[in-house]
Formats: C-alpha cells, structure tokens, sequence
C-alpha cells in the first residue's frame, strides 16, 4: 500500500467514523440523562436524511434541514412521551426490548412513506467530483462539511451542559434521578429533553453525511450497532472519547477494506463491540472504577 493511498483510506475512515462519532454522542446524551441504551438513535440517522431529501424538493436545502432536524426533534419528543415517560422502575431488559422495538416500527413507517429507493441530498458545496488536494490526497468539500459539524456538536453540548442551567439540571439528573426530583427538577421533562436534543443531533448528522454515504430506510439498524460500539470503545457517557472511538472504528473499517473483501467491513464493528464487551466493558477511554461505582 502506498503513503497516498494509505492517506485516501483515512480520509475515507475519518468521514465514516464522522457519523459513527454524532450516534455514539446520541446514544451518550440519553444514556447519560436516563441510564437508557436507545437503540433507535440510528433510525433517527434516517428520519433526519430521507425528511431533508423530501423537503427539499419544495425548500432551499439549508431550509430543508432546518425543517428535518425539528420534526425529528418532535418524533424523538413523541417516541419519549409515549413509550418511555409511563414505565415505573423499568429492567434495562424492558429498556432495550422497547427501543429494538421502537427501531422497527420507525423503520417500516419509513419503508411505508419513501419506499425502498436509496435518496440523498445534493452536496452543500461543489459537486460529486469536486475535491481539494491536501498533500497529494483527495478530499471532497463535503468531507469536511462533515467533520466541521462534528466539531461544532461536541464543542455546543460542552458549552451546553457545563455553562447553561438546563444543562447542569440534565447532569444532576443523570447523577441521581431520585435526589434531582426531591430538589424540586422536572425529571420527567428533562429526560424528554435528552430525547429531543439525541434525535435532532441525529438528524443533523444523516443530512450532513447523506450526500456521501447516501440514505434509505434501512441504514438505521446497522448505524445503531455502530453507535453502540462507539458509545462502548469510548466509555457510555464519555461525548468526547465518543468522537475519538467513531473516529477509531470508522479508521480499521477503511483499512480492513484493503485487506478482506468489503463485505466484511461490518464485521470489524461487531468483533470489536464483542472483544471489548469480553475484555473492558468500561471501554478504551471509560473508567472501570466509575463504571463499579455506577453499578453499584
């Protein structure tokens, strides 16, 4: 393998690994508020593209996204409100068997409404082969459109949760639901809140990377074990090493390319979530003395 085709792969890994970063912070912000593995986030991956896609044969695109985010936001609303808010001291059993759940029906109303046809957005700049060279490798302009967002979700959720008081009720919340009700914190309304902000940052995320990865109704499945593996490799919880495990997986799965035909790709993930599920439950960047604390 050459430098420069060594470098194509990373660039390749870095904007797969973009997305795979933007679930695994979706599934860190419920989890964080809630102790709960939402394994529709991926579905709310697809919402976000295949609404961008439908909108915007009537709206300008940035109008377009702006309009999937929020009725993404409003499903993830909807999703809390109906099938979360009413359960009393659920098993996380419960929990995962609901959101699976969850993921199917999403999934077939969205094979209901769009079809089986893979759609995408036009690209934000330039076009399908414009490119900037950047050291003798070919980037697109999308490519870092995707990366800026990724950026800019990370560095809004710190400032979110450290610097604004809905942000700090969210993290009293995650600590101890109980003693942030006793002090007066709408708990409920806070988790719906988690709910809202996961499923609008996944509706980012599928508008942004649908014009390279493109989108169809069934991509939420295997972007949700992906996301999970994220959220694993960097710690449940942890956003930061989230961004920097998205970036990992997302890295092996180009170069595994170059070495096992790419039907395996998908299998790195899944080798890796069950290696590390064997090996560090707390992940690569969690710690395993605060994951005993929170079992406890």
């Amino acid at each position: 393998m050459t430098t420069e085709n060594a470098l194509q792969y990373l660039v390749a890994g870095l904007t797969y690994g973009t997305i795979y970063a933007v679930v695994g912070i979706g599934f860190n912000i419920i989890y964080n508020t809630t102790g709960i593995i939402n394994f529709a986030q991926g579905e709310f991956v697809m919402l976000g593209g295949m609404t961008a896609v439908s909108l915007h044969r009537v709206v300008p695109l940035p109008l377009a996204i702006l309009g999937a985010v929020a009725s993404t936001m409003l499903v993830g609303a909807l999703v809390e409100v109906a099938f979360i808010r009413w359960l009393r001291r659920p098993s996380v059993l419960r929990l995962i068997i609901i959101t699976i759940g969850l993921s199917i029906v999403l999934r077939e109303a969205a094979l209901l409404a769009w079809g089986e046809q893979v759609r995408s957005l036009p690209y934000f700049s330039g076009d399908e082969v414009s490119a900037l060279d950047l050291g003798g490798v070919r980037v697109s302009p999308q490519v870092l459109w995707s990366l800026g967002t990724c950026a800019l979700v990370v560095a809004a959720l710190a400032l979110f949760f450290r610097h604004t008081r809905t942000g700090r009720e969210m993290r009293a919340c995650a600590s101890n639901r109980e003693a942030a009700a006793l002090c007066g914190l709408s708990t409920r309304n806070l988790v719906t809140l988690s709910f809202v902000l996961s499923a609008g940052i996944g509706a980012l995320a599928g508008c942004v990377v649908s014009p390279i990865t493109y989108t169809r109704y069934d991509i939420g499945g295997s972007l949700a074990i992906k996301g999970f593996t994220v959220a694993i490799l960097g710690g449940l919880g942890n956003s930061a090493a989230a961004v920097a495990a998205g970036f990992l997986l997302g890295t092996l799965e180009a170069f595994s390319i170059a070495v096992l035909p790419a039907a395996f790709k998908d299998a790195v993930a899944i080798a890796l979530l069950l290696g590390l599920l064997f090996l560090r439950p707390s992940g690569l960047f969690g710690s395993r003395e605060l994951s005993r604390l929170k079992a406890y």
